[in-house]
């Protein structure tokens, strides 16, 4: 009896140092992750901190100062006033989010109806009409803005928001993901559907766009940034200032200053007013995405 006690406390005695030397790894990889986490949120923060601090300066140079301070020393709202009333934002955020919105609604119902007839419609040869679209994205943007300008001069569309709105049917990115998140949802819902006498389209609509929710969030979140922060496309299709978009106000900030000068407080205050419809959105969409996943029904 006390032989195997005294091998119980031996193997006990032997087991103690392993667990705490397994233990102190596991801190040690715990306090690395959180040291490099912690690096590269100071690396995306600091920028906003600095643009912020730099909008509320009413005195902003292009030097930094020394010591480095991140509340300016004359904290004020000019501005943004000045910004405001320069490039009559208000104006240009109209004007944006109707494009925005234009081009998500049939940029989204587009890629989705394709993603759904590429997964669920057993297409003839539908896996090289995919290949052969999404070849396409190989072509830089900027080589087809002159065809899309003679065209649309052409058809007598510019200054319109058709110029933006019938690029979005070729939503090609948005079909990819669209049939990739489609090939993860059941077949079997469509031939239930099919059997109890839906038409394809109800079908699509009644089942798998609502099913697709999260697709849906994610191809809202990345059209309003792609079209919020563009700045090439409208300032090509774009030639009446009245109808101009947030970006190309901001590029114009400087002609409308009366020094002719960038003034950096002026500059950064209107990216600070830019950038708010887009964190909004952002934010927003973030967690209507985890609620999507998490309330689907589908399991993977």
């Amino acid at each position: 009896m006390d032989i195997e006690t005294t091998s119980s406390t031996a193997a006990v005695t032997g087991a103690r140092p392993a667990y705490r030397s397994q233990r102190k790894a596991e801190q040690l990889r715990a306090w690395i992750t959180l040291a490099i986490l912690t690096a590269g949120g100071l690396i995306v923060i600091v920028p906003f901190v600095v643009m912020f601090s730099v909008a509320f300066d009413k005195d902003a140079v292009f030097e930094i100062p020394f010591p480095f301070r991140i509340v300016p020393e004359h904290v004020s709202l000019d501005n943004f006033y000045t910004a405001i009333k320069n490039i009559n934002m208000p104006r240009l955020y109209w004007n944006t989010l109707m494009i925005a919105v234009g081009v998500i609604s049939i940029g989204t119902f587009s890629a989705l109806l394709a993603g759904y007839a590429l997964s669920k419609l057993n297409v003839k040869g539908g896996k090289i009409i995919l290949l052969v679209v999404l070849a396409t994205l190989m072509i830089p943007s900027e080589a087809t803005l002159i065809p899309l300008f003679m065209l649309f001069k052409n058809m007598h569309l510019l200054n319109t928001y058709w110029a933006f709105y019938l690029p979005a049917i070729a939503n090609i990115f948005g079909t990819f993901l669209a049939k990739q998140f489609m090939d993860g949802i059941p077949g079997e819902l469509r031939e239930a559907a099919v059997i109890d006498g839906a038409s394809e389209f109800q079908t699509f609509s009644r089942i798998y766009f609502a099913l697709s929710m999260p697709i849906v969030a994610t191809l809202i979140i990345l059209t309003f940034l792609n079209v919020w922060n563009s700045f090439l496309f409208p300032l090509i299709m774009l030639n009446d200032p009245a109808k101009y978009t947030i970006q190309i106000g901001i590029a114009m900030l400087r002609a409308r200053t009366q020094t002719g000068e960038a003034l950096p407080g002026l500059n950064m205050a209107a990216t600070v007013l830019s950038i708010i419809p887009v964190l909004l959105v952002y934010l927003f969409f973030q967690r209507y995405i985890i609620q999507s996943i998490a309330h689907s029904g589908i399991k993977q």
